[in-house]
């Protein structure tokens, strides 16, 4: 695939060619098979799973109504689902589509006291952000500047919280969460392969039911429809809630999903993922939903080994999207369930699902030692909640990580602009 007529006339490539839709149709069928089709269910089930209650914990911990988080949850699966298998088809790579789960915690704090309306400004904002980084070819600037250890130290630091209530949510309802605990940590190792979470979800309701500790009665199983949101751009919810948000997908979801990739032996079409993560948060913000865009982990399901040949892993990712966009066009009967559930089961289970997120931040914040000092005071200032002049600590903890780095972690500024020097 070599370089295109956008690619001469504006030194880089704004759209990568890929090898077109009808190329990655006609090949669809022969490769899906049993390999494809069992990652691009675990993929599914992963995603679907602890990530959607993350989500349904913020959009309650903001204040939203039922009708608002069903539009949300409709707007990142849908439209994240759809992404995924309109870039795998034309590429023919596992390049799968979802939203931030770390963005999604990060929501529940930062939207709080705003309307959604505002709330969808903001995504979209985000959306914006992400798209300028990418058709303008900034993204490795600004990167620069904002160094991946002190991004994770954030996160770590803002994403504590769901560690934590694994712990106060086993102490407030012993049997029912511990079970769910053990059944995360055991089962997968009985059941090669078999989602840690949804195994805490299955024992954990089992218990549930035993111990007659359900919250009360299933929300009504009625269709709930998405709604069309009219933005509302608050300068404040901007600086803590837009800013951070776009910092995650370029800086750790589009990351990990191209590393992923180039570790499997890709071509990885950086740019135009990282266009196609804007386009699809503005889109999604439209109905209230924060970005929709490439995502790390399903792609790291289906871009691996056990998703079977190389040239045929995409048809993961493809089948991934689609059940995506399945799951979230009745998600309005995924929240009338999640109802029924304790909410230290949520809780729980919520938490479970962020922990290899939360291992991540740790390991990419501090693992390679570059920017630890600032990584250390953006994980402090994020874990402290800290709201200043009506901004919440997702940015300031950005802010003292990196203004903390320039006086303290000069010298790692100093090596990586050498490497980029060099490789320029």
């Amino acid at each position: 695939m070599g370089a295109d007529t956008t690619e001469k006339r504006s030194g880089f490539r704004l759209f990568e060619k890929g090898c077109g839709f009808r190329a990655g149709a006609k090949d669809l069928l022969k490769y899906t098979n049993g390999s494809t089709l069992s990652s691009a269910i675990i993929s599914t089930i992963f995603g679907c799973t602890g990530p959607c209650l993350v989500t349904i914990a913020a959009s309650e911990a903001a204040g939203f109504t039922t009708a608002e988080t069903v539009s949300w949850i409709f707007g990142i699966y849908v439209f994240g689902g759809l992404l995924g298998a309109i870039m795998s088809l034309y590429y023919k790579m596992p390049i799968s589509g979802a939203f931030s789960i770390p963005g999604a915690t990060l929501m529940g704090t930062a939207l709080a006291g705003y309307s959604f309306q505002e709330a969808a400004g903001a995504f979209v904002i985000a959306g914006v952000i992400v798209l300028l980084l990418g058709v303008t070819g900034l993204i490795g600037k600004v990167m620069r500047w904002l160094p991946l250890p002190i991004v994770m130290g954030m996160i770590g630091g803002c994403m504590l919280k769901f560690g934590t209530q694994i712990v106060t949510g086993i102490n407030t309802l012993p049997i029912v969460c511990g079970l769910a605990v053990l059944a995360f940590l055991l089962v997968p190792r009985i059941i090669k392969g078999f989602p840690g979470v949804l195994a805490a979800l299955v024992v954990g309701v089992i218990a549930a039911i035993v111990t007659n500790s359900f919250a009360g009665e299933v929300g009504e199983l009625v269709y709930t429809p998405p709604m069309l949101v009219v933005p509302q751009f608050n300068p404040n919810l901007i600086l803590s809630c837009s800013l951070p948000l776009a910092a995650l997908v370029v800086g750790a979801e589009n990351a990990q999903a191209m590393g992923v990739l180039k570790a499997q032996g890709y071509n990885v079409p950086a740019n135009a993922m990282t266009v196609a993560s804007g386009i699809g948060g503005i889109i999604s913000g439209l109905v209230g939903a924060h970005n929709a865009n490439i995502a790390g982990p399903m792609t790291a399901i289906c871009a691996s080994e056990e998703a079977g040949p190389k040239e045929g892993r995409y048809a993961a990712s493809f089948w991934n999207g689609v059940t995506f966009a399945a799951f979230g066009l009745v998600g309005s009967f995924t929240i009338a369930f999640v109802s029924f559930i304790p909410s230290e089961l949520v809780n729980v289970l919520a938490g479970l699902a962020m922990l290899n997120v939360l291992i991540q931040a740790f390991n990419e914040g501090f693992g390679t030692l570059k920017y630890k000092t600032g990584a250390f005071f953006a994980l402090c200032v994020g874990a402290s909640g800290l709201s200043f002049l009506g901004i919440g600590s997702a940015f300031w903890a950005l802010v003292a990580g990196v203004v903390v780095s320039a006086i303290c972690d000069r010298k790692d500024f100093k090596t990586d602009s050498a490497v980029v020097e060099q490789a320029g």
